[in-house]
């Protein structure tokens, strides 16, 4: 006998999100851990205040509106369903911490002003104002019977519960529509950065998530007032696209520092390879390099490379020919390279020149007067970069000794 167990697209949805409640709260401490370090840091900065208070307070909506806290919960304080208030106090601190964040944004340096202290007291004033009523309304309301999942649709219509519900998501969808316009405004704007501008788009999405999960919940009360039955939107729809939402405002928070900072680690390896032809050049004539040290940032390792360049480059800069510098830019340039290819093509030959001069016996005696040194420590990129192409090195080179053969026979 075989048995088929029937699962229908609204329980899979309601299954999915109670096993899997933990992957937003996940993201969101993960983005809360990401950014403390930088807010202990720089603590009386109101953005990262008002940055960190969202992310913990994110976190702490969801780590109590799984339905094992909601039950522990209820269970310690031994009074039915006050996960619910709590639960809403939290979500409406959320939003506070959202405009309060739109606050920090968009007053900037002007933080100290009244006009953004007055703004600030008036979110505090208004947001403290209804987690005290939602409290009240709960003490006024009678709902002995535990609800787990279903709480907002099972209480729409009895008195101050159904206040209370309508109370809370008035308040989120209040703060959330006002955080999500300004947000995209913003994302408009030119002169963004690549990795903020991303980071926006991710936090606008998520906002405009927490709208539509309003819209769900909002609809699913309505048909109840009405004598209709939408509970699926509250109970099956709603949790889903709140979990979405968190993880793209966690998202859109750490992407711009988590980018930002892996590209600069990214172009701080970039540069350490591209100094590598010069730096083997430059070993050839001092053979002791840069010692190798287990565990060094890359920084560190970039930095110790350049600093070893420019220590042998100053001892060795009197052996260059600065007309054959000279020469081989003009041999560079006849062979059809840009001109600041050329410049670092004849920067090379006349190193290439110098390091062999430096190597014979009597490398003391040869000495060349113009170099201009600071130029050259300036462009010690570009000229590691020519050196890793030898042959084009060696082609400007012949040419520049045919150039200055001709010009030493006239």
């Amino acid at each position: 006998m075989t048995v088929r167990l029937a699962l229908t697209p609204s329980a899979f949805v309601t299954d999915f999100y109670t096993t899997f409640w933990w992957i937003p709260t996940l993201v969101l401490a993960s983005a809360l851990a990401v950014k403390l370090p930088t807010i202990l840091r720089l603590w009386k900065d109101p953005l990262l205040r008002a940055v960190g208070g969202l992310l913990l307070l994110a976190c702490s909506v969801f780590v109590f509106v799984a339905p094992p806290t909601i039950a522990w919960t209820n269970r310690v304080t031994g009074v039915p369903n006050i996960a619910a208030p709590l639960v809403y106090s939290l979500l409406t601190a959320f939003c506070g911490s959202c405009l309060l964040l739109i606050i920090a944004w968009r007053n900037g340096p002007s933080e100290h002003s009244a006009t953004t202290r007055r703004a600030r007291r008036l979110v505090v004033t208004s947001y403290g104002a209804v987690i005290v009523a939602l409290w009240a309304l709960f003490a006024l309301a009678d709902v002995p019977v535990e609800r787990l999942r279903d709480l907002d649709t099972y209480y729409a219509t009895t008195p101050f519960m159904r206040e209370e519900i309508l109370l809370y998501l008035l308040a989120h969808s209040v703060a959330v529509l006002i955080t999500s316009r300004l947000i995209w405004n913003w994302v408009r704007t030119d002169g963004l950065d690549g990795w903020l501008r991303w980071g926006l788009v991710l936090l606008g999405g998520g906002y405009a998530m927490n709208l539509a999960f309003d819209a769900a919940k909002l609809t699913a009360l309505a048909a109840r007032w009405t004598g209709h039955d939408l509970d699926w939107l509250s109970t099956n729809a709603a949790p889903p696209v709140a979990g979405l939402s968190a993880v793209l405002i966690a998202v859109g928070f750490i992407l711009p520092h988590i980018g930002q900072y892996l590209q600069d680690r990214w172009r701080v390896r970039l540069a350490h390879r591209e100094l590598g032809p010069l730096y083997q050049l430059l070993r050839s004539v001092h053979g002791r390099g840069v010692p190798r040290v287990l565990r060094a940032a890359p920084e560190l390792r970039l930095i110790r490379r350049e600093t070893y360049i420019r220590d042998v480059l100053l001892p060795l800069a009197r052996h260059l020919d600065e007309d054959l510098r000279r020469h081989a830019e003009d041999a560079a340039l006849a062979l059809g390279h840009p001109p600041e290819r050329a410049r670092a093509l004849a920067a090379a030959v006349a190193l290439v020149d110098a390091v062999e001069a430096r190597r014979c016996a009597d490398a003391d005696e040869k000495a060349a007067d113009g170099v201009d040194t600071a130029r050259l420590l300036r462009e010690i990129g570009a000229v590691s970069r020519a050196l890793r192409r030898r042959d084009a090195v060696e082609a400007v080179r012949a040419r520049a000794a045919v150039l200055g053969s001709a010009q030493g026979t006239r």
